[in-house]
């Protein structure tokens, strides 16, 4: 195997002519010059200077092993630069998947702080609700997931191989109409509302809202489904049904013509941010990591 301090060696020695010369330029001894280069001639097989009196020469193999060191020895400096500024910071790039609520609350914030702190690095950013932005995790195509996944839900394990940095817990509120018979209530049981129309969000956010209300005895009627969390509270505050809603959606609309009540059961989620063990260890994506949770304790 050649090894890019053999390399650094024999340019010094042809670009000097002897062991000592070269020695007095790279800081060392004319043995140890002389060592590298016996081991460097034992890796190729062949050998690379004609030793001739007090001058040394190179043979076919050592002009042509020269002519290629420059570019190898080149491109090995730019690559250890560039993984410098990686390491330090001050470069790489972060590819982020976030569910729409958590991309208009904590990802402004945690990427603004980020950028602060770290202009070199850069962001992208792309939506998409869970499991498909866990999926996109694994199969390379981001680096950071934002998820969610409610409490007391089947599939707890769905993440075990993956590092999770948990962000906050994310209760969900009802949404009535303005005019609505509840909308002076401070809180109700879900199974009030179970002869309303209802406006359901993505299909976890579905397939949850049905799992609560079935426990309550009833199947919700759901005449509109949408994954846009304003038109759901578009929908609600035009008087074409009920939803309930993660508080963390509601703070990235401003609600009109609706009227927010506690419900019972009180319904969770746990919003977290995933990445695989092996990108946890990559600087810009632990410095991201961190500014997430900064930004969900300041939510």
């Amino acid at each position: 195997m050649i090894e890019a301090r053999h390399l650094r060696v024999l340019r010094a020695v042809a670009a000097t002519g002897s062991f000592s010369a070269a020695g007095r330029e790279l800081g060392c001894t004319q043995p140890a010059v002389s060592q590298q280069m016996k081991a460097l001639e034992s890796s190729v097989g062949t050998p690379l200077l004609v030793r001739g009196g007090r001058e040394m020469r190179l043979t076919q193999a050592g002009e042509a092993l020269v002519r290629h060191a420059a570019g190898i020895l080149a491109g090995l400096t730019a690559a250890e630069e560039e993984v410098a500024a990686i390491a330090g910071l001050r470069a790489g790039r972060v590819r982020l998947v976030s569910f729409p609520s958590g991309s208009s609350t904590l990802v402004p914030t945690a990427l603004a702080a980020l950028r602060a702190a770290h202009p070199g690095t850069r962001v992208s950013l792309e939506e998409a609700e869970p499991p498909r932005s866990v999926e996109l995790l694994r199969e390379g195509d981001c680096d950071i997931a934002l998820a969610f996944r409610y409490e007391g839900a089947a599939g707890a394990e769905e993440w075990e191989d993956l590092v999770v940095r948990p962000l906050l817990t994310d209760r969900l509120v009802g949404l009535v109409p303005q005019g609505h018979r509840l909308a002076r209530t401070r809180s109700i049981g879900i199974g009030e509302l179970a002869g309303e129309p209802w406006i359901a969000g993505c299909p976890r956010c579905r397939g949850q809202l049905v799992r609560v209300c079935e426990s309550a005895g009833f199947t919700p009627r759901i005449d509109f489904a949408t994954d846009d969390y304003p038109a759901v509270v578009g929908l609600v505050g035009a008087g074409l049904g009920v939803a309930v809603l993660p508080e963390l959606a509601i703070e990235s609309v401003r609600p009109k013509g609706v009227r927010m009540i506690t419900v019972e059961p009180v319904v969770r989620r746990e919003i977290v941010a995933l990445t695989l063990p092996d990108l946890a260890r990559v600087p810009t994506v632990a410095a991201t990591l961190d500014h997430l949770t900064k930004a969900a304790t300041r939510a």
